[in-house]
């Protein structure tokens, strides 16, 4: 195994996205042989003619601005949330898993003077702006005093002039906070739980790297999606099942975190179940990744912490791992995984022998059928 010379380094930036959760009571005839289950995701497809990930089905989500930290948000959120954590849990450690990341890289020209927003709060309105940006969801909650018992989200229903609101904010994130106002309420930011991070890892000089905060928000029934068919062209709600067999049937296409992460969901039987778990991992450190790619002469593998191959080196941060065996050996070769298995590009294989160290979930084991190789 071997990396390349480095190349020139490569520029992090900020993003959230929100895993939108719902209840869902409806029968699925488009998948009647699967079996049910309690809850729906939020899929959304990207326009063909987007940099990153064209045409893949994403969850919403996109990069911070400065707009998302401003503190400008501490009068809407006055008098009831108040700095530093605005009713918030204490915050959670996000460890990078590799040395030579920086445990809160700072988007570009972003520069937080000492009375904006903390971190966790600036990414949680930030997954909230771009869920109402890309698809007219408004995860808002009227200016008052938080409910004694944590409850499922609900959303907002759209406002008038949806679409003007939304071409507003799309031109300028800093009128997220005017529209907040004017509804007189605030980025419900306690229903945005933490679920973990993503790096992006290295494939190519020059690639898009981006550090994502994942968020899991469970609402107590789907809302209307309106997608902007500029960034966004359709949209879906899909149960983790449904989700990984139209991936597997080329109806859609998922870049590797977005299946790693559906299959962990699928460990959930129910939306309670899900929702609970969130509020009894609410004191838990978040795990953040960056996976390594690993080439072999026949594959491609992205290797996650835990992993037996998995080295935490700096070197790795602007190369790849590579071998001339072939994908098939070095699955033979060891024993103690946590990666993802590329074969083509819609056949991911999941390998998890490994438990999570800060009482998350992973996955179980997933191998797509050899007659789909």
């Amino acid at each position: 195994m071997n990396g390349s010379l480095r190349p020139r380094a490569s520029s992090w930036r900020r993003a959230a996205t929100v895993v939108l959760a719902a209840g869902w009571a409806r029968p699925s005839p488009a998948a009647p042989s699967l079996p049910p289950e309690g809850f729906r995701l939020l899929l959304l497809q990207r326009s063909g003619s987007q940099g990153f990930l064209p045409k893949a089905h994403v969850f919403p989500g996109g990069l911070e601005s400065t707009a998302d930290s401003s503190a400008d948000w501490l009068r809407l959120f006055a008098p009831h949330h108040r700095p530093p954590r605005f009713g918030l849990a204490p915050a959670r450690s996000r460890p990078a898993s590799f040395p030579g990341l920086p445990d809160a890289p700072v988007a570009a020209a972003a520069v937080r003077d000492a009375a904006a927003l903390p971190d966790d709060v600036a990414s949680r309105i930030c997954a909230i702006r771009e869920a109402f940006e890309e698809a007219g969801v408004l995860l808002l909650r009227p200016r008052a005093a938080l409910p004694a018992v944590p409850e499922l989200g609900r959303a907002l229903a759209p406002p008038p002039g949806l679409d003007a609101w939304r071409d507003r904010v799309r031109r300028d994130p800093r009128h997220f906070l005017s529209l907040c106002a004017h509804l007189d309420c605030t980025p419900d930011i306690w229903a945005l739980h933490d679920w973990g991070g993503w790096l992006t890892p290295f494939t190519r000089p020059g690639g898009r790297r981006y550090d994502t905060a994942f968020f899991l928000c469970c609402l107590s029934e789907p809302p209307p999606v309106f997608p902007d068919l500029t960034e966004v062209v359709s949209c879906q709600w899909s149960s983790p099942s449904e989700a990984t067999e139209s991936f597997i049937s080329k109806e859609i296409w998922f870049a590797p975190p977005q299946f790693y992460e559906i299959r962990r969901l699928g460990n959930f039987a129910s939306l309670s179940d899900l929702h609970k778990f969130c509020l009894d991992g609410a004191s838990e450190e978040m795990e953040r990744w960056l996976p390594i790619t690993f080439l072999t002469a026949d594959g491609m593998l992205e290797l996650l912490p835990g992993d037996e191959l998995y080295l935490e080196d700096s070197e790795f941060l602007e190369n790849a791992m590579s071998t001339g065996k072939k994908t098939e050996e070095i699955m033979k070769e060891g024993k103690i995984f946590h990666r993802l298995v590329l074969h083509s590009r819609h056949v991911y294989n999941l390998h998890v022998t490994v438990q999570s160290k800060y009482k998350h979930v992973y996955p179980k084991t997933y191998i797509i059928s050899k007659s789909h190789l």
